[in-house]
């Protein structure tokens, strides 16, 4: 029997999230994609804490009224502004098991933008 798109994605996660881990001096960049909405956040695995967070809801990027990939993009641009300022420069990218492309691709290449180093 087939797998589900849920369980699907589920599997291609914990895949990613064997190999994918989160330290002190390079952490993780966590993204979930929803259907309408795309969030992001920076996390220390080693001390299960959360170092900064962003995603489409945020004021400056809903009022914006620009499609979803290029409000993913300012995302990225604003999550690698927020990790900058918090003393982040590289990280490792955690998709969440969904494919590098569309909004997960902007929203990388937007923190790159920004200045992160992954």
């Amino acid at each position: 029997m087939a797998l589900s798109k849920y369980e699907r994605r589920e599997r291609l996660r914990m895949r990613i999230r064997k190999t994918v881990e989160g330290t002190e001096s390079r952490p993780r960049l966590a993204v979930y994609r929803s259907n309408k909405e795309i969030y992001a956040q920076i996390i220390d695995d080693v001390n299960g804490k959360t170092i900064t967070a962003a995603s489409s809801r945020d004021k400056e990027i809903d009022a914006s009224k620009v499609n979803k990939v290029e409000a993913a993009k300012m995302v990225g641009k604003l999550i690698a502004e927020k990790a900058v300022k918090a003393g982040v420069e590289t990280i490792a990218f955690d998709r969440g098991g969904y494919l590098y492309h569309g909004r997960v691709k902007s929203l990388a290449e937007g923190a790159r933008e920004g200045g992160l180093k992954f």
